[in-house]
Order: structure tokens, then sequence, then C-alpha cells
């Protein structure tokens, strides 16, 4: 049952988008700095860090049903999904700290802390994000709402991409001054602090609005039949897995790809063209505030790669931003799913292309990096906005609604694409020999380049065969709109 659907504002909007800036803090710094971090700085083995990354988030992954069948089953004043928001807040904050904390306890020791604090995070984010992506579909009961919420959180979501991307190593060397352990410590703990605020004002902002017929009675056994049984699900679990897949093994490989295989004064080079250059006198404030932030190349060029990889997921991200603001337009002339064939096709062909540049080719490293951008852009807020159709799909079917539940089993996959992405980047570093800090030898940077470019692209063919057997298109989404209203009408009437 639902309330008369009405335009929500644009406060509420963008409160909501300000959960998805304190998520990608984390949730970027997983696939981008996470496996790096422990090898290079925390000083465990590549293997030893695979095995963590798969156990902790294949085990994780399962507790992301019980958090969604809990918050279907939450009842209090703020609603179902929004109390999680606020319960989490803190806690997801200070543990996401405790993650990039490197104590002094022996390699046997920082395994172990390394495993505890992070299933713990991992725990939260299932806590904080399964709640908060099922918020998308209660918030409205309107498609074309929904698009436009997803659309400002997924701008939102990229400008914290941005932050995390831009800032994170130029803060750690800076911060840490040579004590890498320290800088990330410093710099983890600031960006925990401003999660913190950011889901509070989510919490405070947004509200729910779509409800289960209250005569609704379900069991978690009747929950896990409608989605097993629900097609459009399963294609979407498949292709979250596999999109998640590509995501973490291309993020956490390419930061590896900036720090050894790329020509270190081929990159000096580039960024002093873009005005990333050593300071000095009679240069502006604002390069003087770049520099505070460690996004100047030094004399020595000893931090070019940081600043580099940096500079890259910024231009990267301005073009991304654009392709979701014209993803809802694109969308509704093309219908989600042609778009989302055509903008991953395009991310896919460049992600295989990458392979064959040299490493002193940064300028057509840079063009690619913008193209690939071109085509992920518009896909970003489609995953989610499909996801709530595919809740509507089962209301539409069963006569039941679990809008958390359904989330639930999509973060699932992300959960286990991203886990076995990591696990899968760390295993393949291992087998291909890789030392950290150390020169690689050309069989280890082989292995570097195929992890970033060929074996990335490969879940990714995957994930658009699922697409293609998605059965939810532009006729029948309209059609279980315009019934699910009609029944909707019916139980407020009755």
């Amino acid at each position: 049952m639902s309330t008369p659907v009405k335009p929500l504002s644009r406060t509420e909007k963008v409160g909501y988008s300000l959960g998805d800036i304190a998520t990608n803090f984390f949730f970027m710094s997983m696939i981008l700095y996470q496996t790096r971090f422990y090898t290079d700085t925390v000083g465990l083995a590549a293997g030893a860090v695979g095995n963590l990354l798969i156990l902790v988030r294949g085990a994780d992954a399962i507790f992301d049903p019980v958090i969604g069948a809990l918050s279907d089953r939450t009842s209090t004043r703020w609603g179902k999904f929004r109390p999680w928001i606020l319960w989490t807040s803190v806690p997801m904050g200070l543990v996401f700290w405790l993650v990039y904390r490197t104590p002094d306890l022996g390699p046997s020791g920082k395994l172990i802390y390394a495993s505890i604090t992070y299933i713990l995070i991992m725990m939260l984010y299932s806590a904080n994000n399964t709640p908060y992506s099922a918020l998308t579909g209660v918030m409205t009961a309107d498609e074309s709402q929904r698009a436009s919420i997803s659309t400002y959180r997924f701008v939102a979501a990229t400008i914290g991409q941005f932050l995390i991307q831009a800032l994170t190593l130029p803060l750690v060397d800076k911060l840490g001054g040579g004590n890498s352990a320290k800088g990330w410590s410093m710099t983890m703990g600031i960006f925990g602090a401003v999660m913190v605020v950011l889901y509070l004002i989510t919490f405070a902002t947004t509200r729910e609005r779509v409800l289960p017929n209250p005569k609704q009675k379900s069991t978690v056994k009747e929950d896990l039949r409608d989605v097993f049984t629900c097609k459009p699900w399963v294609m979407m679990f498949l292709l979250t897995l596999f999109v998640f897949t590509t995501l973490s093994l291309r993020g956490s490989s390419m930061n590896y790809y900036f720090a050894y295989y790329l020509d270190p004064a081929q990159l000096k080079a580039f960024l002093g063209k873009v005005g990333l250059a050593s300071v000095g006198t009679g240069d502006s404030w604002f390069k003087g505030a770049l520099d505070a932030l460690g996004l100047i190349v030094k004399p020595d060029g000893s931090n070019a790669s940081s600043v580099a990889f940096s500079f890259f997921l910024i231009a990267a991200n301005v073009v991304q931003i654009i392709g979701i603001i014209l993803s809802k337009p694109l969308s509704d002339r093309f219908g989600k799913k042609a778009v989302f064939i055509a903008g991953m096709s395009l991310s896919t062909l460049v992600t295989f292309v990458i392979f064959f540049i040299p490493s002193d080719s940064i300028n057509l490293l840079f063009v690619l990096s913008l193209v690939w951008a071109v085509g992920w852009g518009p896909t970003v807020p489609l995953l989610w906005v499909m996801i709530a159709d595919v809740a509507d799909f089962s209301e539409w079917k069963n006569s039941r609604r679990a809008t958390g539940f359904v989330y639930a089993g999509i973060l699932f996959a992300l959960k286990a694409g991203l886990g076995f992405g990591g696990s899968l980047g760390a295993w393949l570093l291992e087998g291909f020999h890789y030392v950290p800090n150390a020169a690689q030898t050309p069989h280890a940077l082989l292995g570097i380049r195929l992890c970033a470019t060929v074996f990335s692209a490969v879940p990714f063919v995957i994930g658009l065969v699922c697409l293609g057997v998605y059965p939810i298109g532009r006729e029948l989404g309209a059609r279980i709109q315009r019934e699910l209203a009609e029944r909707r009408a019916a139980a407020l009437a009755g």
C-alpha cells in the first residue's frame, strides 16, 4: 500500500545522495587501494591477501540476506530502512579508520588484525548499505522519480569517488611524510569522520512512503523462493557479480599498473604539461593549495605515479558525471537495457585495447581512460534503478513485496564480485612473482598488465550476456508500473 505519488523535493534527493558519497569513501578505497595497502604498507604476502579478501568477503556476503530480511521486518516510527543508516553511522566511520591502521604485531598478528577489522567493516557495510539501497524503492513508487533519485545519488557517488581518488594517495604521501602507515591512518581517519556526518544527514532528510500491504504475510522461505524463481533477479544477480569482479580486479590492478609499469619520466612530463609540475615562485594560490594536498609532482618525481593515478581518475570522473546526468534522458529514449548494453560494450572494448599501450604512451592512455568513462558513466545509475524494477516485478508476480531482501541478494553478488576480483588480482600477482616496493621482472609486469586489461574485460563480456537475457524491457516495465498502481489504489481505497 502507498500514499499518492508526489514529486520529491530537491532537499530530499540531495540528502539521500550524500549517503553514497560516504559509502564511496569506503567502497572506492576498497577497490583501488586495499590490496596494495596490505602488500606494500602492512607487509602481507600477495597470496595471503588474496585468501583474506575471498574468505572475508565470501563469508560476509551471507550476512546481506540476513540484513535484508531483518530490515524488511523492522518497524519503527522512522520506517524500515532509515533507522539502519542511523544505527550504523558512527561504527562505520570508526571501523573504517581502524582498517587502515598498521599495528606492530608481527606478520601473523597483522594478518589476524586485518581479518578482524576487515570482516567488521564489511558487516557494517551490509547493515548500512542494504537498507540504504532499498530506500530508493520506498521513497517513491514513481519510476521516473526513482530514476531522478538515482541520478542524484550517482552524481554524488561520483563526487565521493572523485574525492577518494584525487586525495588519497597524495594525502598519504603528504601527511605521512615518508611514513606510509602514518599517512594511511591519518588520511582514513579524516574520511571516516566525514562519513559519519554524511550518513546522519541522509537519515535526517529522507522519508519512506511505499509500504507493503498490511495484510501481507511472508516468511524468509517465501522470500527466498520469490527471488530464486524470479528470472530478472537472477540475471541482475549474475550481472552484478561479474560487473564488480571487473571493477575490483581492474581498479586494484591499475594502481600497480601506474606504480610499476608506466614510465616515471613520461608521467612527470605529462603532469608538467597539465600544470601539475613543481610549485615555483609566482605560482597561483590554487597551485599552492594543490601542493598542500599532495597533488603536485615533487622536483625529484618520486610521487609522479601517485599524482598521475589521481589525475587520471579525476578526469575520468568528470566525464563519468556527465554520463550519469545523461543516463535518465538516454534511458527514457532508448530504454535502460539498451543504454546499459551500449555503454558497457564500449568500456569492455577499451579495457582490452589498453593492454597494447606501451609504457611511455601516456597521452594515448589518458584519451582511452576518458573513452572508458564515456561508456561507463551512463550505466552507473541503471544497475540500481533496474533492481528497483526487479522488486516491482517480484511484487507484481507474487503479490508480496520484499524490497530489502531483493536488494540484499544483489549486494551479496556485489560483495562476492568484489571479493573474487580482489582475490583474483592478488593471486595472479603472486603467480607472476610480484615483489612489493621493488623493480618488477618482465614476467611480473606482464601479469600486472594482464590483470588491469585482458583479465578484467572477461567478466564484463559475461555480464553483457546476462544483460541480453534480462527480460524487463520498456513495455513490460510500463505494464508492471500501471498494474501495481491500480492494485495499490484499490488497497488504499479498501
